[in-house]
Formats: C-alpha cells, sequence, structure tokens
C-alpha cells in the first residue's frame, strides 16, 4: 500500500518585516518632519542694539539679582517705584525709562515689570543688556 503525502502547503507570509518597515518609516518621518505650527504672518525679532551709547536722560529703574528694586539709584519698594515713576511720567510723558536688571532676574519677572512700566504711560521703554562673549 502506497501513502500519499499530503501536498505540501506554502507557509503564510509573515507580516512582522513589513511592521518593522512601518515603524521605521514612522520614526524616520517624526525626525524629519516639523512639529512645530508654521506662522499665519512672517515675524521679524527686535535686533539688538551693541556698540551703541546709552540714550541719556530718563530714569532707570534697577532689579537685583534677589528682586530689590530701585529708582535711579535708590532703593525703594517695587509700589514705591511704580508710583514715582508714574508722578515722573505724568509731568513729562517722554521720560526716557530704562530697565536694568540682573542677569539672574528670570525674564518671566522682568517683562511683565516692563508691562506695567508700558501702562504707567512710558512710551520708551529701554532693555539693557549685556552682549554676551562668544
Amino acid at each position: 500500500m502506497k501513502l500519499a503525502r499530503p501536498a505540501r502547503r506554502t507557509p503564510p507570509e509573515t507580516i512582522i518585516a513589513l511592521i518593522d518597515v512601518v515603524f521605521f518609516l514612522l520614526v524616520f518621518f517624526m525626525l524629519v518632519g516639523r512639529m512645530d505650527a508654521t506662522a499665519p504672518f512672517d515675524v521679524l525679532p527686535p535686533v539688538a542694539q551693541t556698540g551703541a551709547d546709552m540714550p541719556g536722560g530718563g530714569v532707570t529703574i534697577s532689579v537685583s539679582a534677589d528682586g530689590v528694586m530701585a529708582l535711579d539709584g535708590v532703593v525703594r519698594a517695587r509700589a514705591d517705584v511704580l508710583l514715582a515713576l508714574a508722578a515722573r511720567l505724568a509731568e513729562a510723558p517722554d521720560t526716557l525709562v530704562r530697565l536694568n536688571a540682573d542677569r539672574a532676574v528670570p525674564l518671566r519677572h522682568v517683562l511683565p515689570l516692563a508691562a506695567e512700566i508700558e501702562a504707567l504711560g512710558a512710551r520708551e521703554v529701554v532693555l539693557v543688556l549685556t552682549p554676551g562673549g562668544g
């Protein structure tokens, strides 16, 4: 008696290799693609002036690393500085205001102060910066 061997079936194709390719493509496009939102219009950031003389006149508000404030070299509380500045701006609205903050003061504390100064009526607020050494 002769037994017939069953026909050999071709093994099913594995899709594991295909899954690997899909993951590689996913990672590739995540690394290559831009993840930030594109601005709907052109934005030109401000340009710092280095080497230019500091404008004269006006008032200077200084902020130390620990948050102590001074107006024209006289240490005062924050509320007193803003009150005195408001009085000066009421007399002369074109007064230039220089904001001189220590480098240890976080920008999140300096920018609201600049906004408060502008809200008091200052037409020009200059942030005093030290150019980087490279």
